[in-house]
């Protein structure tokens, strides 16, 4: 069986460098060979392209944007420097955004960030973007408005899976635990995000296994894992509670997570989304342990 493939979150790891350049740089000479960006959007594309390359990453997974365009940043305005029409926010969570894919009468807006998310992931040669579900609105109540909320939901992925097909992009979901990350985030269970992918019906639009959120949110990690991962195009790990690497004190037991999806025959990355205890490069033990163990060069593969 084939091993692991694994790409470094620069949105998480290297938080003692100052950019995402930075990082990706990091992230190269620290042995791995893909790297995967939440928000890219502060830094112009071909730039993150080039150092990518410099660094010998292929970039794998990118996120829509958290937000709508930034205030003044519309076409009738300069652009930025790298010629894209509007700058998108990394999202601002005070005004409780994180995503806009079901958000009710948000449409337009999630449309524009797709626009932006596909400018990117073309440059970049990214084949998957994370298209975010978003919160149910302040002051809604969760389950009056799950109907909604999801028929939003379906609209958009329907749209954006037309979008990215034109591109040979993938389109994920991913569930987001609402018992300790964020409460009000709207897709939560990956039984909810199976039956609404199945609702969609298209064959570019996958799952995305965040093991941090599953384990928080339903446990039964074997079982899940088992069902889910022919729907599966991405995986992220981190440690529960904690969020830290894998090999940090908590509930998994990763090397046994990790055989579990080599014995499925898991072809995609797995994400390393965690946020180190100390230093980067040294919480890297566990993932130099692995590549040792399957006689692997410790400059990944």
């Amino acid at each position: 069986m084939a091993p692991l493939r694994f790409s470094a979150n620069v949105s998480w790891l290297f938080p003692e460098l100052p950019d995402l350049p930075a990082r990706l740089r990091a992230a190269g000479s620290s042995g791995f060979k893909a790297a995967e960006v939440a928000w890219p959007y502060t830094e112009p594309p071909e730039a993150l392209a080039r150092t990518a390359r410099e660094a010998g990453l292929q970039l794998v997974l990118i996120n829509t944007p958290q937000g709508a365009p930034q205030a003044g940043a519309g076409a009738g305005r300069a652009g930025p420097p790298w010629g894209l029409t509007r700058v998108f926010s990394a999202g601002d969570r005070e005004k409780g955004e994180l995503g806009l894919g079901a958000v009710p009468g948000r449409q337009a807006a999630f449309r524009e960030g797709l626009e932006q998310a596909v400018l990117y992931a073309k440059a970049l040669g990214c084949p998957r973007i994370h298209l975010m579900a978003g919160r149910v609105p302040q002051g809604a109540d969760r389950a009056a408005v799950k109907g909604e909320m999801e028929t939003v939901f379906l609209e958009n992925l329907r749209h954006a899976a037309g979008v990215l097909a034109q591109e040979n992009l993938v389109g994920l979901l991913e569930p987001i635990n609402t018992r300790i990350t964020d409460p009000r985030y709207f897709l939560d269970t990956p039984q909810q995000a199976a039956a609404i992918l199945q609702k969609v019906g298209r064959p570019n639009l996958q799952l995305q296994m965040d093991i941090f959120h599953w384990q928080i949110m339903d446990g039964n990690l074997t079982g899940n894992i088992q069902e889910f991962l022919p729907i599966v195009g991405h995986v992220q790990v981190a440690q529960v509670p904690g969020r830290g690497e894998p090999d940090s004190p908590g509930e998994l037991n990763f090397p046994y997570l990790f055989q579990l999806l080599e014995d499925g025959g898991y072809k995609g990355f797995v994400g390393c989304e965690y946020q180190p205890q100390g230093d980067t490069v040294e919480g890297l033990s566990w993932l130099r342990s692995y590549w040792e163990r399957r006689d692997l060069p410790q400059t990944g593969h």
